[in-house]
């Protein structure tokens, strides 16, 4: 056979696999970019979510949509978009649905209540990796470092990034909050403070208030509560980026402050400023009013385990919707 003959026919031998494997890359890459498509829709569509005005419909549908954004998230690992999508939706499912969910307002037994706060725990770490991941993908290196030095590594951060820091902030101070009495977990409140302290001095008015309010929760996280000046600083100005519009600005705030300082007084008034607000004048946060008139409701129902009222004072109760 001549050297001719003998190379046709070494290509018809392989010229089936070299289609096969043509036809294999090019279904990945359609794979690839339609991952990318999705990905990107359901990025940027979390608004149907958050204006909606039935908690219970939008806690029974998060699960699946969590788990979809992880199946996403397998054949496209470092998508910014959907890597934040994870955290924000992880951490705000574990926070609405599981540790203020309607179990554990119930006045669960002590090992239901456990049970909840080990999951709300599972919840926020999960978002955690996912919001670290993503900046990770960002500023590689960022989170091997934040552990050891927190205000360093958050550094190299830029305002693109102000939303990650945050969801990746609330993740673990959540989680933290969850991990009663777990060392390892309270030694990572440097790298909370961190990553909240540099969103805010890239871009404060991110959120409309949020990046504050949440300065007011992790203040009074802290051993003894929080510095009442600090706290009445930082609610001031989450008021005025909010327009008095987010009702969890006053509840944070009247947990936070009155509680600790027994004004049963001024905690009614700010639980009544929460309660009247109307979730649906602000499409834009209307689940998030009513998850936070959810719990203003319940603080009103359990004020006498926050306040030592006079004999003969009645609970107040009420709230709206």
């Amino acid at each position: 056979m001549s050297e001719r003959c003998r190379g046709i026919t070494r290509w018809r031998a392989v010229a089936p696999l070299c289609c096969l494997l043509v036809t294999f890359a090019s279904s990945c890459s359609i794979k690839k970019l339609a991952v990318q498509k999705v990905g990107d829709a359901i990025a940027g569509g979390g608004g149907t979510y958050e204006s909606d005005d039935d908690l219970a419909l939008v806690g029974d549908a998060l699960p699946f949509s969590l788990k979809l954004l992880e199946s996403l998230l397998t054949e496209a690992p470092d998508h910014r978009g959907m890597l934040t999508a994870a955290c924000k939706g992880f951490v705000s499912y574990g926070y609405a649905f599981v540790e203020n969910g309607d179990a554990a307002l119930s006045d669960p037994d002590v090992a239901t209540e456990a049970a909840i706060k080990e999951r709300a725990r599972r919840l926020y770490l999960r978002a955690l990796a996912y919001g670290l991941h993503a900046l990770d993908v960002a500023h590689p290196g960022l989170t091997g470092r934040l552990i050891s030095d927190p205000r360093g590594a958050v550094a190299a951060a830029g305002k693109a990034d102000v939303e990650l820091l945050y969801w990746s902030a609330a993740s673990l101070g959540l989680a933290i909050s969850v991990s009663k009495g777990d060392a390892s977990m309270i030694a990572r409140v440097p790298e909370v403070e961190a990553m909240l302290d540099r969103a805010i001095e890239l871009d404060e008015a991110w959120g409309e208030g949020s990046l504050h309010e949440f300065a007011i929760t992790l203040a009074s996280a802290r051993p003894g509560g929080g510095e009442a000046t600090a706290l009445k600083r930082h609610f001031d100005r989450a008021l005025a980026l909010s327009g008095e519009t987010r009702a969890s600005l006053f509840v944070s705030y009247a947990e936070a402050a009155a509680i600790p300082k027994q004004d049963v007084e001024a905690f009614r008034a700010l639980i009544a400023k929460a309660s009247a607000i109307d979730p649906d004048a602000h499409p834009r946060t209307r689940v998030s009013n009513l998850v936070a008139q959810k719990r203003a409701r319940w603080l009103l129902h359990h004020v006498d385990d926050f306040f030592l009222l006079l004999e003969g004072e009645a609970p107040p109760s009420g709230g709206s919707r």
